[in-house]
């Protein structure tokens, strides 16, 4: 919940960052109406390079690989004691 409120008030503050500027002489009219857009398309810009970066440094973590292959046969066992064919391995 306490997200849902800090999203809401940084809306609310936008907002009122880019009426001001709509009513104020600072930025001309015809930029401040593109300012909502920019903004979108910095916002996506800004989650793809996050994704980027986190793919290009991707953690490794062998612990868990082995913890995960552990899982696997044990789901295999599982599944063949109740008649499920789950491959050849």
């Amino acid at each position: 919940m306490k997200h849902i409120f800090k999203i809401v008030a940084i809306l609310v503050a936008i907002s009122a960052i880019w009426v001001a500027l709509l009513e104020t002489s600072t930025v001309p009219r015809s930029c401040a109406w593109l300012l909502p857009i920019y903004l979108v398309v910095a916002l996506g810009c800004y989650g793809l390079f996050m994704v980027g970066f986190g793919l290009m440094f991707f953690p490794t973590c062998p612990q868990e690989a082995v913890l995960l292959q552990q899982d696997i046969v044990e789901a295999k066992e599982f599944l063949g004691k109740k008649g499920v064919d789950v491959g050849s391995e």
